[in-house]
Protein backbone atom coordinates (compact mmCIF):
# COMPACT_ATOMS: atom_id res chain seq x y z
CA UNK A 1 0.00 0.00 0.00
CA UNK A 2 2.73 2.11 0.99
CA UNK A 3 3.95 1.35 -2.46
CA UNK A 4 1.28 2.50 -4.10
CA UNK A 5 1.62 5.89 -2.52
CA UNK A 6 4.67 6.83 -3.07
CA UNK A 7 4.35 5.93 -7.31
CA UNK A 8 1.42 8.52 -6.80
CA UNK A 9 2.82 11.39 -5.40
CA UNK A 10 4.04 13.49 -7.77
CA UNK A 11 0.62 12.95 -10.02
CA UNK A 12 -2.02 12.82 -7.49
CA UNK A 13 -3.55 16.40 -7.07
CA UNK A 14 -3.00 17.59 -3.64
CA UNK A 15 -7.24 17.77 -3.22
CA UNK A 16 -6.75 13.36 -3.44
CA UNK A 17 -4.73 13.77 -0.65
CA UNK A 18 -6.58 15.54 1.57
CA UNK A 19 -9.49 13.83 0.70
CA UNK A 20 -7.77 10.54 1.37
CA UNK A 21 -6.55 11.66 5.04
CA UNK A 22 -10.28 13.18 5.99
CA UNK A 23 -11.54 9.68 4.86
CA UNK A 24 -9.34 7.73 6.94
CA UNK A 25 -9.46 9.80 9.93
CA UNK A 26 -13.51 9.25 9.52
CA UNK A 27 -13.22 5.72 9.85
CA UNK A 28 -11.05 5.86 12.73
CA UNK A 29 -13.63 8.17 14.72
CA UNK A 30 -15.88 5.51 13.57
CA UNK A 31 -14.59 2.51 14.92
CA UNK A 32 -13.75 4.51 17.91
CA UNK A 33 -17.23 5.13 18.22
CA UNK A 34 -18.56 2.01 17.36
CA UNK A 35 -22.83 2.11 17.85
CA UNK A 36 -22.89 5.78 18.20
CA UNK A 37 -23.87 6.36 14.34
CA UNK A 38 -21.70 9.66 14.05
CA UNK A 39 -19.33 10.22 11.28
CA UNK A 40 -17.23 13.55 9.80
CA UNK A 41 -20.97 15.51 10.88
CA UNK A 42 -19.31 15.94 14.83
CA UNK A 43 -17.03 18.80 13.53
CA UNK A 44 -20.47 20.26 13.74
CA UNK A 45 -21.31 19.37 17.33
CA UNK A 46 -17.66 20.68 18.36
CA UNK A 47 -18.44 23.96 16.55
CA UNK A 48 -21.77 24.55 18.41
CA UNK A 49 -20.26 23.60 22.13
CA UNK A 50 -16.80 25.99 21.48
CA UNK A 51 -19.36 28.97 19.78
CA UNK A 52 -22.77 28.61 22.26
CA UNK A 53 -25.64 30.27 21.02
CA UNK A 54 -24.37 30.16 17.41
CA UNK A 55 -26.48 29.89 14.78
CA UNK A 56 -27.81 27.62 11.49
CA UNK A 57 -26.07 30.28 9.37
CA UNK A 58 -22.54 29.88 11.18
CA UNK A 59 -22.07 26.70 10.32
CA UNK A 60 -22.83 27.65 6.92
CA UNK A 61 -20.58 29.95 6.97
CA UNK A 62 -18.04 27.27 8.93
CA UNK A 63 -18.24 25.00 6.44
CA UNK A 64 -19.21 25.86 3.26
CA UNK A 65 -22.13 22.95 3.01
CA UNK A 66 -25.34 24.12 1.89
CA UNK A 67 -28.57 25.49 4.16
CA UNK A 68 -30.75 22.34 3.27
CA UNK A 69 -27.41 20.11 4.27
CA UNK A 70 -26.83 21.95 7.60
CA UNK A 71 -30.69 21.53 8.63
CA UNK A 72 -31.18 17.77 7.95
CA UNK A 73 -27.84 17.51 9.84
CA UNK A 74 -28.91 20.03 12.79
CA UNK A 75 -32.29 17.68 12.77
CA UNK A 76 -30.29 14.74 13.23
CA UNK A 77 -28.46 15.36 16.07
CA UNK A 78 -31.36 17.35 17.57
CA UNK A 79 -33.61 13.72 17.71
CA UNK A 80 -30.48 11.96 18.86
CA UNK A 81 -30.51 14.29 21.54
CA UNK A 82 -26.77 16.16 20.75
CA UNK A 83 -28.18 19.48 19.90
CA UNK A 84 -30.54 22.03 20.83
CA UNK A 85 -32.16 24.81 19.38
CA UNK A 86 -33.48 27.76 20.64
CA UNK A 87 -35.39 30.98 19.30
CA UNK A 88 -33.41 33.53 19.31
CA UNK A 89 -34.83 36.47 21.70
CA UNK A 90 -33.13 38.89 19.50
CA UNK A 91 -34.44 37.48 16.57
CA UNK A 92 -37.30 35.56 16.75
CA UNK A 93 -36.76 34.27 12.88
CA UNK A 94 -33.52 32.91 13.93
CA UNK A 95 -32.59 29.95 16.27
CA UNK A 96 -29.52 29.71 18.81
CA UNK A 97 -27.88 26.44 18.88
CA UNK A 98 -26.53 24.28 22.08
CA UNK A 99 -25.54 21.16 22.98
CA UNK A 100 -26.96 19.47 25.26
CA UNK A 101 -25.36 17.48 28.34
CA UNK A 102 -24.92 14.17 25.92
CA UNK A 103 -23.35 16.41 23.35
CA UNK A 104 -21.17 18.64 25.58
CA UNK A 105 -20.42 15.00 26.95
CA UNK A 106 -19.50 13.95 23.61
CA UNK A 107 -16.95 16.71 22.69
CA UNK A 108 -13.78 16.26 25.11
CA UNK A 109 -14.52 12.19 23.69
CA UNK A 110 -13.76 13.00 19.92
CA UNK A 111 -10.71 16.18 20.54
CA UNK A 112 -9.21 12.93 22.56
CA UNK A 113 -9.98 10.38 19.80
CA UNK A 114 -8.48 12.93 16.94
CA UNK A 115 -5.26 13.71 19.23
CA UNK A 116 -4.49 9.62 19.03
CA UNK A 117 -5.38 9.50 15.03
CA UNK A 118 -2.77 12.88 14.57
CA UNK A 119 -0.44 11.24 16.58
CA UNK A 120 -0.63 7.33 15.10
CA UNK A 121 -0.41 9.41 11.67
CA UNK A 122 2.68 11.81 12.46
CA UNK A 123 0.86 14.97 13.50
CA UNK A 124 2.11 16.90 16.61
CA UNK A 125 1.50 20.27 18.47
CA UNK A 126 4.77 21.48 17.13
CA UNK A 127 3.47 21.30 13.42
CA UNK A 128 1.89 24.85 13.87
CA UNK A 129 3.16 26.23 10.93
CA UNK A 130 1.34 23.27 8.88
CA UNK A 131 -1.65 24.01 10.56
CA UNK A 132 -1.85 27.39 10.24
CA UNK A 133 -1.02 26.11 6.19
CA UNK A 134 -4.19 24.11 6.06
CA UNK A 135 -6.81 27.10 7.66
CA UNK A 136 -5.27 29.70 4.97
CA UNK A 137 -5.78 27.22 2.43
CA UNK A 138 -9.19 26.44 3.35
CA UNK A 139 -10.19 30.07 4.07
CA UNK A 140 -8.76 30.89 0.99
CA UNK A 141 -11.31 28.52 -0.86
CA UNK A 142 -14.18 29.72 0.53
CA UNK A 143 -12.94 33.11 -0.22
CA UNK A 144 -12.61 32.26 -3.82
CA UNK A 145 -16.07 30.37 -3.98
CA UNK A 146 -17.85 33.53 -2.56
CA UNK A 147 -15.99 35.86 -4.66
CA UNK A 148 -16.96 33.41 -7.74
CA UNK A 149 -20.66 31.84 -6.51
CA UNK A 150 -22.18 34.04 -9.74
CA UNK A 151 -20.61 32.34 -12.01
CA UNK A 152 -20.87 28.91 -10.63
CA UNK A 153 -23.59 26.42 -11.56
Amino acid sequence: MEEFFHEMKDSAPIIGWIHNISLNQQKYMSLKLKGMNLNHDVRYIMFIYDNPNCSQDDLVKMSGQSKANIAYILKKFEDEGYVKREVNPKNRRKYMLNTTEKGSELVPMIRQISKEWEAEVGLNENDVEFREKLIQIAVNGQRLINENKDDLP
